[in-house]
């Protein structure tokens, strides 16, 4: 028996395989404030857009992996937020879900083309395309500020 009381075996002695079945518990205290981050961030990806796992991790400053980031999409919750868990691909610019959703596979792949997002012949998007980030923004953002200011400076020169 194993630390939950279940067996590790089968009756033969060998061990048994792992399930195939989603895990449909809740993440761990600690992994669910990480997971919380993560929501946060893929609920301001736009519409027609997606971010990479890898692009997920990187943006969280805290060594985590795009693996861990991918483990808080398949646990997304289905709740009021509607997290668009189906905006982060892989870094190919391909669904990774096939395995995931065996049931409806190209689930992922059909939502994105809903929104817009095209896929070429082998199942990728152009992430120079459609890849977002919400660095790029803040800087659009910034750089329209500073455009209305010295608008405004030269307006109030005349």
């Amino acid at each position: 028996m194993n630390k939950t009381g279940t067996k590790d075996r089968t009756r033969t002695g060998k061990k048994k395989p792992p399930s195939t079945e989603p895990n449909k518990k809740r993440p761990s205290a600690a992994y669910g404030k990480v997971f919380e981050k993560i929501y946060r961030l893929v609920q301001r990806i736009p519409r027609g857009h997606v971010m990479t796992y890898g692009q997920i991790a990187k943006l969280l400053e805290e060594r985590y992996s795009p693996r861990l980031v991918g483990w808080a999409m398949h646990a997304t919750p289905h709740d009021e937020r509607n997290i668009p868990w189906h905006r982060v691909i892989n870094s190919q610019g391909a669904i990774s879900t096939g395995r995931v959703i065996l049931h409806e596979p190209e689930l992922q792949r059909l939502m994105l083309e809903a929104e817009g997002v095209v896929f070429d012949h082998r199942g990728h998007c152009d992430l120079s395309v459609y890849q977002w980030s919400p660095r790029q923004k803040a800087a659009r953002t910034k750089i329209e500020k500073l455009k209305k200011d010295s608008a405004r400076v030269r307006a109030r020169k005349k």
